[in-house]
This record gives structure tokens, sequence and C-alpha cells, in this order.
């Protein structure tokens, strides 16, 4: 990329990717990205669980009712997870990593999608947290924050538009302010 912004404008959440496996080195370098993510006071709450087998892709796939359907199609996922016994702001921490671990993605040339996991449920009310840990058996202490979808972009989705930018959204000094 020319520059982060141009990077901003071309991620897109993509939903639809090829058969294509993402390479070791590009699976090495996300890793990278995610293990340097900041959080606070350096406690590194977040682990990460990669995820490559089409079985557990599916499985992952309904583990809530809406929006994780994607997964099944993805080359990898990455199970975005905190330690809530070591910090409280352990969500903060984990959103950091999950939003440069797409950063990493997109700059790598891949597609990626969030998939929110925190305080979703599938159709019978089971909470897609739960539902994750038990498929990994990720220990009581660690909560699920979200589930990253990698692979190659079926297509590519045209780049943010700057023209949409919500600048009325921007106060200066205080709420209003001009």
């Amino acid at each position: 990329m020319d520059n982060f912004l141009e990077l901003l404008k071309k991620r897109r959440s993509c939903r639809r990717f090829t058969s294509q496996a993402v390479d070791e080195n590009s699976v090495c370098d996300l890793m990278k990205a995610a293990l340097m993510s900041p959080s606070g006071h350096r406690v590194n709450p977040w682990e990460f669980i990669m995820v490559e087998d089409k079985e557990m892709l599916r499985r992952l796939s309904m583990c809530k009712a809406q929006g994780a359907a994607l997964l099944e199609g993805a080359a990898l996922a990455v199970v975005v997870i905190g330690d809530t016994n070591k910090t409280d702001v352990w969500v903060e921490d984990c959103s950091i990593a999950t939003i440069l671990i797409q950063l990493a993605a997109e700059e790598l040339g891949l597609g990626s999608c969030w998939v929110q996991m925190r305080k979703r449920f599938d159709a019978d009310g089971v909470s897609a947290d739960e539902n994750v840990k038990r498929l990994l058996a990720i220990p009581d202490n660690y909560a699920v924050l979200s589930v990253v979808a990698i692979g190659h972009k079926e297509r590519e989705s045209k780049p943010f538009d700057e023209a949409n930018l919500q600048w009325e959204k921007v106060h200066v000094g205080q709420f209003g302010g001009k």
C-alpha cells in the first residue's frame, strides 16, 4: 500500500472466498500483526486460535444464529479470545488485535470479515461464546470476542468513498462545537 489511509479505504468486509488456502508465510505475518497489538499496561490478555480444518470451520459457522455462515467458506479463521482474569479492558485489547489482523490481511491481499461472538447467541439461545469455547476447548477464564474469517477474495470490493465521510460526527472542543 502507498500509505495507511489507502489501506483503510481498501479494507472492506469480505464474505465470499475462493477455495485457495492461505500460505504459511501469510499466516505467520497475520499472527505477527496480532502479537504486536497494543494492550493496556502491556498485559496482552489476547490469545489466538487459528482454525483451518474445514469441519471445524463448518461448526464455527453455526455458533450463532446470524452472521457466521461465511466462516464455512473461509480458508482460515482466527478466533480472538481474552483472558478475563488479566484485565477489565480485555474487550478493548482484543478489539484492537482483531482490527490489526484485518488490516494485515488486506495488506497481504487477503479478504477478511469480523464475526462478532461476544454477546451473540445461537437459535436456541445459547451464547456463541460458550459454543466456541466448547468446540475449541477454551478454558473458563477466557472469553471469545470475535472470529476473523480470512481467505482469498472471490471478488474485489470498491474502496471506501471519501465523499461518504460523516464529518458531522466530528466535534471540536465540545459536543456540537464548531
